[in-house]
């Protein structure tokens, strides 16, 4: 048997009906289409004609929302139904599953003469003793089913790539088709863990995991230590996760926690950031860290000798301490003038932070294994305008949210022609020799970075840092599979070690 290329849904695994008569999607089947979508397999679903007209629009309709087939059977014309699926579907030699929860169904025989390999939900195995039957639980474990036959019918040459992440995150880097679970040119794998079943279960066939820790973050007390990963605490799911690879050290986590926990903390990241001036050359625009402050208090009465002595001027951007993982990670303040600290309630500890006058562009960096991309985009108005709009306001500070109501310029803010010669102005070359010595310095895989170029000075100023950024605005088609790479030497590497 090849490698899984297709899939066909039976409605009896998708549809339940709210009560009323009126059809739904079963539990967990909204989320597995989602990813199903994205997944690079072949999908389809299939009913029989005594299904209600009700619930076969219901059908026809889903499958087109997610681009899915969608045909009507019965067992006459059930050969030529599946026959001329394939044909559309178009993966000769790949092995197809048929998913139900009809095991003595006509059709479900029919399919097993033809090849296909049936995947039964919710039933007792012990009623049905069929080596051309396999059985889950849940609907939720039918990917981690088809990734285990992929590895199994590709003789182990393949990596399975577990991971962890947010809903949006997912999709973004799903719908750039990074997370397939049919195997990629260099023999991924990707497959979504889920904390609602049993994590043993799903990892037995994992290689290697890929997260994002910091959606996983409940809570975290910055008073516990001056090391941040002591005051942060994670999700159940993720405890178990961290534990599970504790206990199996075949299984490998890219990137280790530890690695991540220095981009959990503004104030490690500016220290890290001075750095850079070990990449500065003569001759040549000079590549540097903000100037900044951490305060634990905004009523300290030595505050404005600080903020002489850290080469801060107003206006200052004030961010919290922890940079990302909890609700209020993203809140901050631009303040004006220093009578501004008593009316902002940024969290504490927090970060004080030169603001650069950039020319409302910004450039996200994307580190990918050895591969750098860049994308560009709007940024904030320079500090003119934002006084300006300050003013308007009662002179009062801008309080926003880095992720929501970031204040981006306006067209009238910013020209045409000063974005064109901003963008002219960035030294790519710089930024990636900064690019190669974050990577040294932090041992991530991937992570992003923000640059902004100093209106005044020309100044490359390294603003923020981040792991495992999505690289959605990047429209190189180059990046995916450099993405893929990355994945795949890490895991080597660590395979190694």
């Amino acid at each position: 048997m090849g490698a899984v290329g297709g899939v066909l849904l039976d409605e009896s695994v998708l549809l339940s009906d709210d009560g009323s008569g009126n059809p739904r999607l079963k539990p967990g089947a909204e989320i597995l289409l989602r990813r199903l979508r994205y997944s690079n397999l072949r999908v389809g679903f299939c009913h029989h004609e005594d299904l209600s007209a009700v619930k076969a629009i219901f059908l026809q309709n889903t499958a087109r929302i997610y681009s899915f087939s969608c045909i009507s059977l019965d067992v006459p014309d059930a050969k030529f139904s599946f026959n001329q699926l394939l044909l559309d579907w178009g993966i000769a030699g790949d092995s197809c599953l048929y998913v139900t929860s009809k095991t003595h169904d006509a059709f479900t025989h029919e399919m097993q003469n033809e090849g296909w390999l049936t995947v039964c939900v919710g039933v007792d195995s012990g009623s049905v003793m069929n080596k051309e039957f396999l059985f889950i639980n849940k609907l939720e474990e039918l990917l981690i089913t088809v990734c285990s036959l992929n590895k199994k019918a590709m003789q182990k040459s393949v990596v399975i790539i577990g991971y962890v992440m947010k809903p949006s995150r997912e999709e973004d880097f799903a719908k750039r088709g990074a997370l397939p679970i049919y195997p990629t040119q260099n023999g991924l794998i990707f497959v979504p863990l889920t904390f609602e079943i049993p994590l043993v279960s799903q990892l037995q066939d994992v290689d290697a995991v890929l997260h994002k820790a910091t959606d996983e973050i409940v809570c975290f007390d910055p008073h516990i230590s001056t090391h941040f990963s002591h005051g942060i605490s994670f999700s159940k799911g993720m405890q178990e996760l961290e534990r599970f690879i504790q206990d199996h050290p075949e299984c490998y986590m890219i990137d280790p926690l530890n690695n991540i926990y220095p981009l959990l903390d503004r104030y490690n990241i500016q220290q890290l950031l001075l750095g850079l001036q070990e990449l500065n050359m003569k001759d040549r625009c000079r590549l540097r860290a903000p100037h900044f402050l951490k305060i634990d208090n905004f009523h300290e009465h030595t505050l404005r000798d600080q903020l002489s002595e850290a080469n801060l001027s107003f206006p200052i951007i004030v961010k919290p301490q922890i940079a990302c993982g909890v609700g209020d990670a993203h809140s901050m303040a631009l303040v004006f003038k220093f009578e501004d600290f008593k009316e902002i309630c940024v969290p504490l500890p927090a970060i004080l932070q030169e603001y650069v006058d950039h020319g409302s562009l910004i450039f996200k960096f994307y580190v990918l294994g050895n591969n750098v991309f860049h994308a560009v985009k709007k940024s904030m108005p320079n500090a003119s305008f934002l006084k300006s709009s300050s003013e308007k306001a009662g002179s009062k500070p801008i309080i926003f949210d880095s992720l929501k109501s970031l204040p981006v310029a306006t067209d009238d803010q910013s020209s045409v022609g000063r974005l064109q010669g901003d963008m002219q102005s960035l030294d790519v070359d710089l930024v990636k020799s900064a690019a190669n010595w974050l990577k040294t310095k932090l041992d991530l895989t991937i992570f992003g970075f923000d640059v902004v170029i100093q209106e005044d000075t020309g100044d490359h100023v390294i603003v923020d840092l981040n792991y495992l950024p999505s690289f959605k605005e990047v429209p190189d088609t180059d990046a995916i599979p450099a993405f893929w790479t990355a994945i795949k030497s890490a895991y080597e590497a660590r395979k190694t070690n």
